[in-house]
């Protein structure tokens, strides 16, 4: 299918290219690659050991397909560093490629507001827009993740897993950092404002994510991925840049200082410095639910998010200390997923 005509018109049909990753998407794959063979010619799909039937959904649809070998640990950076790399070499004129997660819909006009930015300002090289849950009334943990992508504009430190970036942007930092199990795209970020570019995030729709989150375990899993990601950022970036210092910094007060503080005092103090970690917690919950109705949100999801965002130090603190332990240890890093294969993928992944 062709472009659309604003994109094609002013970039070329040859300088757009979109790369999507998956692992046991299943349908979610075959809403994602359609939308974005609506508005791009040259798409392919990097496949991460699937069980279910994801590969043969995206050879229907007729995109380029790479399985990943299972020879070197499957990660999201690794899958669009090679994504990227088959795309251009297959396509050497593309002057932007679109990053898409398989669990996301890409939204009608993304690619020509995106592309349009980045043509007009060649100081900026990976863009983003408004992500959004596609059924966020679907559960508690839905709506959290939802409230999440609505982040500020403008000149931002970086952009998420879906993304638009400037090709050669991305070459001259060496691409994604295949050794990271997760919090790539920042750290990528990282590197790309440190040679001089600016990352952006519009107010124009971008992608419709399915996060399917049912479970308190599946929320629990993924503040446990956001600690490690916290952790390894800092210990990568935070000396010279400050990469996620004071998030972690946060994390180790707020879910390990503090309540051991509380805990060990709390026979010297007849249970006072009990209540009074009660207090702290709910002065934080209260700091954050503020800046959430600044952001227009509602007092019900505002409570909400900061009940949550407060109570995720503690996992996010068994994020940091798995990171460490596993360093320490000098052991191999694994993905640390929380969704549930799409039904039809093989017991046991």
């Amino acid at each position: 299918m062709p472009q659309e005509p604003d994109v094609a018109q002013r970039l070329g049909s040859q300088s757009i290219g979109v790369v999507a990753i998956g692992r046991n998407e299943g349908q979610r794959l075959a809403v994602c690659l359609a939308s974005c063979l609506k508005q791009c010619a040259h798409v392919i799909y990097v496949d991460s050991g699937s069980t279910d039937d994801s590969l043969t959904i995206a050879r229907q649809h007729g995109v380029d397909v790479v399985e990943l070998d299972s020879s070197s640990p499957f990660t999201a950076a690794r899958a669009r560093n090679t994504g990227i790399e088959a795309l251009v070499g297959r396509h050497p004129g593309l002057t932007f490629v679109q990053v898409i997660d398989a669990d996301c819909e890409l939204m009608p006009g993304w690619l020509s507001a995106g592309a349009t930015r980045l043509a007009e300002a060649p100081e900026v090289g990976a863009i983003g827009g408004r992500r959004r849950e596609r059924y966020p009334d679907a559960s508690i943990y839905n709506r959290l993740v939802d409230m999440e992508w609505d982040a500020p504009t403008g000149v931002v430190l970086s952009c998420g897993g879906d993304a638009l970036l400037r090709v050669a942007a991305w070459a001259a930092v060496g691409g994604y950092n295949t050794t990271l199990i997760c919090g790539e795209e920042p750290e990528l970020c990282v590197r790309l404002r440190a040679r001089g570019y600016l990352v952006e995030r519009l107010q124009a729709e971008m992608t419709l994510h399915d996060a399917d989150m049912h479970r308190f375990g599946q929320w629990w899993k993924r503040a446990v991925r956001g600690g490690w990601a916290f952790a390894e950022g800092a210990a990568m970036h935070g000396r010279q840049h400050g990469h996620k210092v004071k998030e972690t910094r946060s994390v180790w007060i707020w879910g390990l200082l503090v309540p051991m503080a509380a805990a060990a005092t709390a026979p010297l103090t007849s249970g006072t410095s009990v209540v009074a970690l009660a207090v702290a917690y709910g002065a934080l919950a209260a700091k954050i639910g503020r800046y959430r109705l600044g952001r227009g949100d509602s007092l019900e999801h505002a409570g909400l998010y900061a009940a949550f965002c407060t109570f995720g130090k503690i996992p996010q603190m068994f994020g940091q200390a798995k990171y460490w332990v596993t360093r320490w240890r000098g052991r191999q890093a694994t993905l640390i997923e929380y969704k549930r294969a799409h039904p039809g993928a093989r017991a046991g992944l």
